[in-house]
């Protein structure tokens, strides 16, 4: 018998003796980036409480890239035992779970809308939004920087760039906090306030789009009504969907985000002060805080087919995760990768955005609306420093810091 008649085995994944990532552990949580090095030091998959987990940063890339992967139906209910009812038949038509054709059709169109320019219309809102907000207590020099400004900060750029009107932004504000909910891992409990809010959510858009189509505007909203691919155009249910998408996707992630950031650049004195007096270095502090810190720690995705993952069998059906966080500080690819440092050259594409067909579609508005909120504040608030400990949410979902008391130089 030849060379070329024997045939390969490769082990299964789960026959591997994989260190074990505790992700559900209070230990995790209290020290995640320092686990992930360990385990990712043993090589680029370890095992986690749902199953395999891709550290190294290819691996992970594989997972997000590869077609023969795709995002479990229904996102994360699966994963909580929730197969049906009113919250996972809305949950399966979201553009965040289909692929596919079905998913392809909807980005070409909403692509088409979210543009840059669309994102870029909104600069002045997001500086006169975050200086109001810094005005509120910059005379006291003090305050917590997630209830006092990363909190209320994006409910008036989404509402801005759907149409919405001021009176309307506490109105969005309880839907986005209703609807995140979904992505806290504990939908059981909460599922009749997510579906209550995503059906306040729709009676309101329905009344919006009716109003649109009589009188087509500037903002999203007309745009996702005037988006065309040859005949193509959105239903209303559609329409309905990806508001509650972007109301969901670009709310709660940037709040958290933003409150991370400030807690790291605390951290690091001479880099806030670097950024107050160079907002030029505003994008690039974007870059390094969410591969640094960030608040989306980890994705999942479901192998379609056998896959060969680093020399192991993924059976067809196996849920792996893509963890974030751990490939975004990989040796192999960052110098020195627990450094924080906005002035970095250089570094490759940080992959807390995600990959593959599920590329966030809101990515420009997140770095737009982080690094606006970041050149104002450390311009603003300069001498800052933490006046107590931040505690953070669960790093399964998204997490990001529960409070960030400061002080800082007042007057400004």
């Amino acid at each position: 018998m030849t060379d070329q008649n024997l045939t390969t085995v490769v082990p299964s994944v789960f026959d591997a003796d994989l260190p074990f990532l505790p992700y559900f552990g209070a230990e995790y949580q209290e020290d995640p980036h320092r686990l992930n090095r360990l385990a990712r030091e043993q090589g680029p998959v370890a095992m986690g409480p749902l199953g395999p987990e891709a550290l190294a940063y290819e691996t992970v890339q594989t997972v997000l890239r590869d077609p023969r992967f795709r995002l479990p139906e229904g996102v994360v209910l699966e994963a909580q035992g929730i197969t049906s009812g009113p919250l996972w038949d809305r949950v399966v038509k979201s553009i965040l779970s289909l692929d596919g054709d079905d998913h392809q059709r909807l980005r070409r169109l909403v692509a088409r809308a979210f543009s840059p320019r669309s994102v870029d219309r909104l600069r002045t809102t997001m500086a006169e939004v975050i200086d109001e907000l810094v005005s509120s207590v910059a005379p006291a020099g003090r305050c917590d920087v997630v209830a006092d400004i990363a909190r209320p900060y994006p409910i008036p750029v989404i509402c801005e760039l759907l149409g919405a009107p001021r009176r309307d932004w506490p109105l969005f504000s309880a839907w986005a906090e209703d609807l995140f909910k979904l992505f806290n891992y504990d939908a059981a409990h909460d599922g009749p306030v997510i579906v209550r809010a995503f059906q306040e959510l729709d009676a309101y858009v329905e009344e919006m789009v009716d109003a649109r189509r009589r009188t087509l505007t500037g903002d999203l909203v007309s745009d996702l009504i005037r988006a065309a691919d040859g005949g193509d155009r959105l239903t209303l249910d559609e329409l309905k969907m990806l508001v509650s998408d972007i109301l969901t996707a670009g709310t709660d992630t940037t709040r958290n985000q933003l409150a991370a950031a400030v807690e790291v650049l605390c951290d690091h004195p001479a880099q806030w002060t670097l950024l107050g007096e160079h907002p030029e270095f505003a994008a690039g502090a974007v870059e390094e805080v969410m591969r640094h810190s960030p608040i989306v720690f980890r994705t999942a995705r479901q192998a379609i087919v056998d896959v060969e993952l680093a020399g192991m069998a993924i059976p067809a059906g196996t849920l792996v995760g893509a963890n974030l966080a751990a490939a975004n500080r990989d040796p192999a690819v960052y110098d020195d990768p627990d450094r924080f440092d906005i002035t970095r050259r250089g570094p490759a594409p940080m992959l807390t955005f995600g990959g593959g067909i599920h590329y966030c579609l809101g990515v420009h508005l997140a770095r737009v609306e982080l690094a606006e909120a970041l050149a104002v504040m450390a311009r603003r608030m300069p001498q800052i420093s933490r006046t107590g400990p931040a505690g953070w949410k669960p790093v399964l979902g998204v997490s990001g810091p529960t409070a960030l008391a400061v002080e800082f130089e007042a007057g400004h």
